[in-house]
């Protein structure tokens, strides 16, 4: 290995933290707090999926037993 590939090799380990935390601070200056309406329409939209997937849950459950009773029930 050659002084040159050395520092070459230096160099790249020495930029990795200095890249990764100019990326991160360039990330969090663009983050932004939601208004209220924005809060309000994530807020909407995760109800509306926890009732959905609860829904489907019960429907699910629901049409179980009765096939877990048909077949536990004949042995």
């Amino acid at each position: 290995m050659s002084s040159s590939d050395a520092k070459e090799t230096i160099q790249e380990f020495i930029e990795a933290p200095k890249t990764f935390m100019k990326e991160g601070v360039q990330f969090i200056n663009r983050c932004k707090k939601p208004d209220q309406k924005e809060f309000l329409q994530i807020t909407q939209a995760v109800a509306m999926g926890f009732a959905a997937l609860g829904a489907l849950g019960y429907f699910v459950k629901l049409i179980h037993i009765p096939i877990n009773n048909i077949l536990v029930g004949s042995a």
